[in-house]
């Protein structure tokens, strides 16, 4: 009895295979069309304005004062001119340092708004991974280099339809 039921399973097993549902999709291409995605690129475009236009005088203030301290170098004492040389080495540094410090934080600001978004995205998927009874739903943006398109359906505009997009 036992010896039926097991070759039974494994005829059936197959079987099972083909049953289940594999779905797939692009998150890049949902993410370029999600309206917070487009709000997202505004957002850190101005901030990254912002910070280019604060290092810009950062930059003017130390030429200027470059340029005042060449003007007058030849009639500066020893001690004015060594002071003079160590305030713009210091203005250099603070600007060196404000460029990095604006990187970092750009870059922050993209991973944390980018984060917000996948997480709406992978939400999504799961709920309609949920709703149509699939076993996977792969992420071709992930670099999975081959997906039979046959033995697994789009369910990109799904997605895309639960968050709204068109």
């Amino acid at each position: 009895m036992n010896k039926k039921l097991i070759a039974i399973l494994f005829m059936m097993a197959p079987l099972a295979i083909f049953a289940q549902k594999f779905g797939h999709l692009n998150s890049a291409d949902i993410i370029q069309v999600m309206p917070e995605y487009t709000t997202a690129q505004t957002e850190l475009q101005k901030l990254e304005k912002q910070y280019s236009d604060e290092l810009k005088m950062m930059e003017t203030e130390l030429s200027k004062k470059s340029e005042e301290y060449e003007a007058q170098k030849a009639t500066l004492p020893a001690n004015i001119q060594q002071r003079r040389e160590q305030e713009l080495q210091e203005l250099y540094g603070r600007m060196q340092q404000y460029y990095q410090q604006s990187q970092q934080e750009l870059a922050q600001a993209s991973q944390e708004k980018m984060a917000a978004l996948t997480e709406k995205i992978t939400k999504a998927i799961k709920e309609v991974g949920v709703a149509g009874g699939y076993l996977y739903i792969f992420d071709v943006a992930s670099g999975i280099p081959y997906i039979s398109e046959t033995l697994s359906t789009d369910v990109t505009a799904q997605v895309k339809a639960k968050l709204g997009i068109k």
